[in-house]
């Protein structure tokens, strides 16, 4: 194989809490330097939301890249795919002016949700709710049950599509096994097969020209020169094997994953941009030590909820907030690997008189620093705080370190020094130019 010395430089881009950290601004502000974006993992229960020149976007499955003109979208092997959604999200993007057909491409390896994974999903929430066992919190997409068949090995996947025969007979066998549970414990209708199996086969018709060999792909455009920036959904707290189990999602959220979902090897992943929020959030159920009453006016937790409109992308459930956790994001940096940081939503600290960063917890009688493993001990931890200074001037739409106000590069560099991670990017708004540069990820 004939290598070339134009190698490409490339950056993963992950969130570092449970989600919705404003993943999707910092990679339609980096895209300006990429050639290619990968999603890597999760599936449409992902959002992110752009807010370009004051027009708000939201992306649940297709690449943030997508808002470049002439910026390549792939969707990789880790990703699952809802292919009525995907060609829903399509359609709705073209119907704003965006090129996205000649742009994104679908690794034939990604595994198909397909009708019956939403049902099971949605009735096993219902039947845990009414057991009193308490949900977990999904998005009701039907992605876990699709992760699920995936490592079961009997997932459907975008490549059968291709071939209508092969597709029934899988088909027929997966339809069986579901609608046995749906119709025993789950007590849910079961579903035909005839209207899914037509269904399927002419999505498979209208998508069939983005399929693509997208490892091979991505590894030809590296040794081309290209640049390639990794897209991560969900956030590090709710990885499989590193979030607080079992609130967790389905797949893993992390960088490493971004060379197994999506076909290339870990050699081609050159640094890692971690996306902090100035605060904390959750979406669903699952412990969360720092968090505050958001429903108290006139409270922090108020504050954040309202003032950072933190309702979640894809259903619309308001975010649970919190107080900084620097001991969680501590093991975020570990996990990943995280090369340097972007705080975002620094704003909406804003004329806080004073402002807590958790440091540590106590736990059954003993002092951590360090977010522990698993549901149960994460619950077990009692916040240790420490008290900044808060700012009254605004920092909003800043794009210089220097216009911030003192305590707020102090309230950053603290976070920098608990960590041991730099701050490279800082967003100070939702908008593109709403943002300070301090160490460009793409710059060798």
């Amino acid at each position: 194989m004939e290598v070339s010395s134009a190698r490409g430089r490339n950056v993963v881009v992950v969130g570092t809490q449970w989600g919705d950290e404003g993943k999707g601004k910092v990679v339609d502000w980096l895209t300006d330097n990429a050639q290619g974006v990968v999603r890597f993992q999760g599936g449409h229960n992902a959002g992110h939301t752009l807010v370009i020149k004051g027009v708000k976007t939201a992306l649940q499955l297709i690449p943030s890249g997508i808002m470049r003109d002439g910026v390549a979208c792939y969707i990789g092997n880790g990703v699952v795919v809802d292919p009525a959604h995907l060609l829903s999200e399509i359609e709705r993007l073209e119907k704003i002016g965006l090129d996205v057909r000649s742009r994104l491409r679908i690794s034939t390896s990604c595994p198909l949700i397909l009708p019956f994974h939403v049902e099971v999903d949605r009735a096993r929430e219902a039947l845990r709710e009414s057991s009193g066992s308490g949900k977990i919190g999904t998005t009701g997409k039907g992605i876990g049950p699709a992760y699920e068949d995936k490592v079961a090995r009997r997932a459907l996947r975008i490549e059968d599509l291709a071939h209508p025969a092969r597709f029934k007979t899988k088909l027929e066998a997966l339809l069986a096994l579901h609608n046995e549970a749906l119709a025993g414990h789950l007590k849910v209708k079961p579903l035909p097969l005839q209207p899914m199996l037509d269904n399927a086969l002419a999505l498979g018709e209208k998508l069939a020209p983005l399929f693509a060999d997208v490892g091979y792909a991505l590894h030809q455009r590296h040794l081309a020169g290209d640049n390639l920036l990794f897209e991560g959904a969900q956030g590090t707290l709710l990885d499989i094997d590193h979030g607080t189990y079992p609130y967790v999602t389905s797949s893993n959220c992390v960088a490493g994953n971004a060379a197994a979902g999506s076909g290339v090897g870990p050699q081609m992943l050159h640094y890692i941009l971690g996306i902090t929020k100035a605060y904390t959030t959750r979406v669903g159920s699952g412990p969360f030590p720092t968090e505050l009453d958001i429903g108290q006016p006139g409270g922090v937790g108020h504050h954040f909820s309202t003032i950072g409109q933190e309702r979640g992308t894809v259903t619309g459930r308001a975010r649970r907030c919190g107080w900084f956790d620097a001991a969680a994001l501590k093991r975020s940096v570990i996990i990943n690997g995280v090369s340097g940081l972007c705080i975002t939503k620094l704003d909406v600290l804003d004329g806080l008189s004073e402002i807590k960063v958790c440091v540590g917890y106590r736990q059954n009688g003993r002092q951590i620093d360090i977010l522990p493993s698993g549901a149960d001990e994460v619950a077990a931890c009692e916040p240790v705080y420490e008290t900044l200074p808060g700012w009254k001037d605004t920092t909003a739409g800043l794009a210089n370190w220097e216009q911030l106000p003192a305590n707020a590069r102090r309230y950053l560099e603290r976070l920098e020094a608990l960590t041991g991670t730099p701050v490279d990017m800082v967003s100070t708004g939702p908008d593109r130019v709403h943002t300070i540069l301090l160490r460009h990820p793409f710059r060798k």
